[in-house]
């Protein structure tokens, strides 16, 4: 049984995230006192009580969602629980990486402030826009975005699911591929309600001001391999880590060709660490037949940690 942990990135995030495992593990408190240390302000209060308007701030949001991200792996670690790979979507990227001993979280809690706060800055808001598409293929949806670009920035920014894809740009140029979109057959398309236009071209600023702080940091090879976001591909070396972190700005998230890899590699359960249950969802759609587990809080960890032991013992 090959086991996969993955983690999730910026959407996921809720206020009361981590509570209840750091008032639980000392493990995930100590992932808290981490973060506030290293950042020099009180994430973990920001994720345990709010307020909300804060905890939204895209400068705020990436390293609370890390930091709840890898207070729950600590406490899953701490039950003897390992995995064969990590993958992580966007800046779960950074989470994975952090829990496959690459990057130290105090490292990633400072690097992912900055991200946040670049990516917001790389385009002023209303100029951009995001949309989810809904039951049409990738191909079409590519082809809708070529049609509707007209000299603008379109183009597909997360390739989540069979039939869920979301694209990101200019705002106008956005919302004629969609329209172009629901023409050739989508099913919905639905403005998302972001503060800018992640991993799409109009990204590269931020990508030019992340690079040389990324190139600063002290990568390790990961102990467990990596499967990345901009390539789809198993990763084993510091170098290619980085290289991927700095590249996964401007680039679409291919989580479904990550799932799909991790799936060719013989993995048949993964594990969601940190708040909410998204990723487990879209697995469920590429990787029929797979197992899906979560840890978010003590219970979860609880529910988890005795399947996968049940798991084992039985031989499954």
């Amino acid at each position: 049984m090959k086991t996969a942990f993955v983690f999730p990135g910026q959407g996921s995030q809720k206020v009361g995230m981590g509570k209840e495992l750091a008032e639980a593990f000392s493990e995930s408190r100590s992932a808290f006192e981490e973060a506030d240390g290293a950042l020099g302000f009180s994430l973990s209060r920001l994720c345990f009580f709010g307020p909300e308007g804060d905890l939204q701030l895209t400068s705020n949001t990436q390293p609370a969602i890390l930091t709840a991200s890898i207070a729950a792996h600590r406490a899953l670690a701490g039950r003897g629980v390992v995995a064969d790979f990590v993958a992580g979507h966007s800046l779960g990227e950074y989470s994975a990486l952090v829990a496959a001993g690459s990057l130290t979280l105090r490292d990633a809690a400072t690097t992912v402030r900055r991200r946040g706060e670049y990516m917001q800055e790389a385009v002023p808001v209303g100029e951009g826009a995001m949309a989810a598409i809904l039951g049409l293929d990738l191909p079409a949806i590519e082809k809708a975005c070529v049609a509707a670009a007209q000299g603008q920035v379109v183009s597909p920014a997360n390739v989540n699911s069979p039939g869920q894809v979301v694209i990101a740009g200019h705002a106008a140029a956005v919302d004629r591929a969609a329209e172009a979109c629901k023409t050739a057959g989508a099913k919905r398309a639905v403005r998302l309600p972001v503060s800018a236009p992640f991993h799409c071209a109009l990204m590269m600023p931020a990508q030019l001001r992340l690079a040389p702080e990324l190139a600063k940091l002290s990568f390790a090879d990961p102990a467990v391999p990596l499967v990345n976001n901009v390539d789809a591909r198993v990763v084993a070396t510091a170098a290619r880590c980085r290289e991927g972190l700095v590249r996964q700005v401007s680039a679409p998230v291919r989580w479904q060709g990550c799932i799909e890899t991790l799936v060719a590699e013989g993995v048949s359960t993964f594990i969601e660490i940190g708040p909410g249950q998204v990723l487990s969802g879209l697995i469920k759609r590429i990787a029929k037949g797979s197992r899906t587990f979560s840890v978010e809080d003590p219970a979860s960890l609880e529910t988890t940690a005795s399947a996968l032991a049940s798991a084992i013992g039985s031989g499954a």
